[in-house]
């Protein structure tokens, strides 16, 4: 007869934490006796959830249609954020905070009816709390919740697909966007072209000024003189706005290049601190997993060294049984033995007794 998986599954990981392992290899046992040795060997390799785990796993199976409210909401969430719709996204984040904190209490509403489950004082709802941020913030993390089997808790840092930040450069007490510091840098690069054409067109002006002085020389008596310097002293005054810009568009640069290598030095040490954590936690799961099994081994030896002192004590008893018994008839026969020794010490008592 086949063990039906399902049930079995649903009636194991509403199990507190701290019997689960004993139910899972109740589980196992019963499979093996009917036969059913693919299913034993699948029963087995359940692992046991943590408390924080248990208890999301209490929401899913008991209230699966409030942990389904949760694809909904993160896909508003994930399309709002995409969309950078702030309005929306404001709206919709306090949903979130509003969903998960009833579900919460629905958490500790269920593990209140649960026998032997921990006091509600001692419940991790933050792990909880934190385990549904993720479930609307990851897709992988929502279908581990809606499975009802989920191991240990999970976190999350940020929500969905964030757009890449736009860095803005200070510079001279005025913050502006990079993006829009280099566009700014274009359109002073353009107005400092602009401005050396200016500037030919006033060198033709003043070209042809000079011209005209030179007619008025004999007409007015303008000086060619005075047209020439101030012509001169236009194309010297484009030439320093033209450094000047150009000096600011190279400081600006090099501000932006300074904090662009800052940014990867914070995202490098970011990605070490990412890889070490996970490494912590793959060796925590790691270490969680061979206690595991080593309790689960105890569990056997402790349960063959109960039966083993239960046939002790029966032996013991029956060996004192059989002793009283041996000491009543060994009392019996020295008894015997005594009134016969007597009668043969005194022959004459019974012919006394005749007489």
């Amino acid at each position: 007869m086949a063990v039906d998986e399902s049930t079995l599954a649903r009636q194991l990981y509403r199990t507190p934490p701290d019997r689960f392992v004993a139910a899972r290899d109740a589980a196992v046992a019963e499979a093996r006796r009917v036969g059913d040795v693919a299913t034993a060997r699948r029963i087995a390799g359940w692992k046991r959830p943590t408390v924080a785990a248990w208890l999301v796993n209490l929401l899913a199976l008991d209230r699966p249609e409030l942990v389904a409210d949760l694809g909904p909401l993160a896909e508003a969430l994930r399309t709002a954020q995409r969309d950078l719709e702030g309005a929306r996204l404001r709206e919709l984040s306090a949903q979130r905070r509003e969903l998960v904190a009833a579900l919460v209490t629905e958490v500790r509403r269920i593990a209140a009816d649960i026998p032997d489950a921990p006091p509600a004082t001692r419940l991790p709802l933050a792990e909880v709390e934190a385990t549904l941020h993720a479930a609307l913030a990851d897709t992988g993390v929502a279908g581990q919740v809606r499975s009802g089997r989920l191991l240990r808790a999970v976190h999350h840092s940020g929500f969905g697909e964030v757009p890449r930040p736009q860095l803005r450069l200070v510079t001279g007490g005025v913050a502006e966007e990079a993006t829009g510091g280099r566009a700014a840098a274009g359109g002073g690069a353009r107005a400092a072209g602009g401005g050396t054409t200016a500037g030919g067109a006033g060198a033709a002006a003043g070209g042809a000024g000079a011209t005209a002085g030179g007619a008025g020389a004999a007409a007015g008596r303008v000086p060619a003189r005075e047209a020439d310097q101030g012509g001169a002293r236009r194309a010297r005054d484009e030439r320093v706005a033209a450094r000047a810009a150009q000096a600011e568009r190279a400081r600006r640069r090099r501000a932006l290049d300074r904090e662009l290598a800052a940014a990867r030095v914070a995202q490098r040490q970011a990605e070490q601190d990412l890889d070490g954590a996970a490494t912590a936690e793959r060796a925590g799961a790691d270490a969680l997993d061979r206690i595991e099994g080593e309790l689960a081994e105890l569990e056997r030896r402790r349960a063959a060294a109960e039966q083993e002192l239960s046939r002790a004590k029966l032996a013991r008893r029956a060996a004192e049984r059989a002793l009283t018994a041996a000491r009543r008839r060994t009392g019996e026969v020295e008894g015997v033995i005594e009134a016969a020794d007597a009668e043969e010490a005194d022959p004459t008592a019974d012919a006394e007794g005749a007489d």
